[in-house]
């Protein structure tokens, strides 16, 4: 075996009861990238490394199932103007908003962009952050959502963390396409999905389905066109108003509807019986002080797999911990430490696809584990700004980034 853990207190995340229950006095066995036994006694005589955690937490790594971690300039002057008055609508006018943040990202080289997400990275390996997902959507371009995702792509030779890569091209009507959306995404159909496809840039689509960015016609062209070159769908739906996007998010078998704050009954009832996961975004939720909070207790009721993340962006969630993220899901939207936990671990490694391969402490899965300095799961909810991550392990190698 390559690395046994010994005398660690396990939080599994298994389904059921048990899997958020501490399980103390536990080894893990890990050969090849993958956990190959757990129990309380384990051969380390073939082992090439032995840590001993002392009695210290043990849960999977960390997931954060939803970003925008590649963009180039800072928009913290409109944070300020908003505070002081200004509308949006001036802000935008004057080339703020997410226009702003396109043309600072078009004259960025592939580089400069890795360069720039590398301490936003650091701030979510902080946290406990093994697997991460990153949208492209601030190019809006062939060429240059092309680059957002390969400068994504290029962190996991930059830090150790796996890389999930979302196409979503779709994020808002380009300047040079002002009133021509269908075209916008004509062009998305027929000249950046098929590439995206074929040099495997991305293994999902999103769409920002929403009255301010693209209609449910609109979002089903490219979530049919995404189907017919192999990819997964993801929805950004119903965070303003509600469309019916997480209905048809639900009805491609999406991976995960996210936002969702003005989701209605049916959508609820789509999402229950596609297995599509919703995603709860509270860090744009708190940052825009919105109102209209999610229905988690029909999500609930519905046994709906609810995933926590970021949403780093430089316009609306501005924070990179994920941890942080958990307390804002409890403390805003009511989640119990238990689903705030499973929502960074299980639920999201099932909002990017890969829920039977990471996301839980079980034979046969990736070695992506987060040991910690604190005594009770709920302590990863309750507290926020202290350092509590001891050590993180990705794909059974021991980080030390």
């Amino acid at each position: 075996m390559d690395l046994v853990l010994n005398n660690a207190r396990l939080v599994t995340l298994q389904p059921g009861n048990s899997g958020y229950q501490t399980q103390d006095n536990q080894c893990i066995a890990i050969d090849h990238g993958k956990i190959v036994a757990i129990g309380t006694q384990t051969s380390q005589q073939q082992a090439k490394q032995v840590i001993d955690c002392e009695g210290r937490l043990v849960t999977p790594g960390l997931i954060d199932c939803h970003t925008h971690l590649i963009f180039a300039g800072n928009r913290a002057n409109e944070f300020e103007m908003r505070l002081n008055g200004v509308p949006y609508t001036e802000i935008s006018q004057q080339g703020g908003g997410i226009l702003a943040t396109v043309s600072a990202t078009r004259q960025a080289s592939e580089q400069e962009l890795v360069e720039l997400a590398l301490p936003r990275l650091d701030g979510l390996i902080r946290s406990g952050v093994t697997s991460v997902e990153i949208k492209s959507g601030y190019g809006l371009t062939v060429a240059d959502e092309l680059k957002m995702l390969r400068a994504a792509k290029a962190l996991e030779s930059q830090r150790r963390i796996k890389v999930t890569t979302t196409l979503l091209a779709a994020h808002a009507v380009p300047p040079e396409y002002r009133d021509r959306a269908d075209e916008y995404i004509d062009l998305i159909c027929e000249h950046l999905i098929p590439v995206v496809a074929q040099e495997k840039l991305a293994t999902s689509v999103d769409v920002f389905c929403e009255s301010i960015g693209f209609n449910l016609e609109q979002t089903e062209k490219i979530f049919r066109c995404a189907t017919e070159h192999g990819l997964s769908v993801k929805g950004h739906t119903e965070q303003l108003s509600n469309l019916g996007g997480t209905a048809l998010t639900a009805k491609y078998q999406g991976l995960s509807a996210d936002h969702i704050e003005y989701l209605d009954d049916s959508g609820v009832d789509a999402l229950a019986a596609s297995g599509t996961v919703a995603t709860l975004l509270p860090g744009a939720f708190y940052f825009l002080r919105e109102t209209q909070q999610p229905p988690i207790a029909k999500l609930r009721d519905k046994q709906i797999p609810m995933a926590i993340a970021t949403d780093f962006n430089p316009g609306t969630s501005p924070f990179a911990d994920l941890g942080l993220m958990m307390n804002m899901a409890c403390t805003l939207f009511g989640l119990t430490p238990e689903e705030a936990l499973r929502g960074v671990t299980c639920h999201a490694a099932n909002a990017l696809g890969y829920g039977s391969e990471r996301g839980q402490i079980q034979a046969g899965y990736d070695a992506d584990l987060c040991i910690w300095n604190v005594q009770h799961p709920a302590d990863l909810s309750y507290q926020v700004g202290l350092p509590r991550l001891h050590q993180r392990i990705v794909n059974g190698e021991v980080s030390h980034d």
